[in-house]
């Protein structure tokens, strides 16, 4: 009898793993699988997140690069004309140079207002404004009617300030992409031959920096 009983027992053990063995396989290879789809989750998430961050630097290097150049030829363009109106050489085609570097200028402002980071587009909003005055004061004394105070030395000395204005920037851009800080080069630095086709003309073919007559008087607000 108790043979039976063991017998029957160990048949009944037998079976029993022969049926659960199937289920427990397929519970250990589904939590194995989902250990795996996590990780590999986990892995694709952290790519993306790597590639997200390359590309929004990118598209930071890039407005940078726009804002750089469109505000340092707005300011020499502007500093041209204003030259051209103390000599009273105005001309359309200078005009016409004039308008194009603002209208570039506020584009690349527009964009940096969608992208730039805050500590950039606060450097951004003063130069901004800094060139937005010195523009109507630059017209108004074309027009014969200067502001008060604002004659030809003191627009063409805050347009010159203005450079060490924008070196302030290009140092806050450059932290914000994670670039060391390089050699501050005055924004009209010269080349070898000690000429800059992008620099501002004063009446002796020079640089407007270098031939600029020293501002008179104090500037008015």
């Amino acid at each position: 009898m108790d043979n039976a009983l063991l017998a029957l027992a160990s048949a009944i053990v037998a079976v029993t793993g022969t049926l659960l063995a199937p289920v427990l396989s397929q519970r250990i290879t589904g939590r194995v699988q989902a250990e795996q789809f996590d990780r590999q989750e986990r892995l694709a998430r952290a790519q993306w997140q790597r590639e997200r961050r390359v590309a929004e630097r990118e598209r930071r290097r890039d407005c940078y690069v726009h804002a750089n150049a469109g505000y340092r030829r707005y300011r020499v363009e502007l500093m041209n004309h204003l030259w051209a109106v103390h000599r009273d050489e105005v001309t359309d085609e200078g005009r016409g140079a004039l308008q194009e570097a603002r209208h570039a200028m506020h584009s690349a402002f527009a964009e940096a207002q969608m992208i730039a980071s805050d500590a950039v587009m606060a450097e951004l909003d003063t130069l901004t404004g800094e060139l937005a005055g010195a523009y109507a004061r630059t017209m108004r004394l074309e027009r014969g009617h200067p502001s008060p105070g604002w004659g030809f030395d003191e627009i063409l000395a805050a347009l010159l300030d203005l450079g060490d204005a924008w070196l302030r920037a290009r140092a806050v851009m450059r932290t914000d992409l994670g670039v060391e800080p390089g050699p501050v080069v005055p924004d009209d630095a010269v080349d070898g031959d000690g000429s800059d086709g992008d620099a501002p003309r004063g009446p002796d073919g020079r640089s407007g920096e270098a031939g600029a007559p020293s501002a008179g008087g104090q500037r008015g607000r």
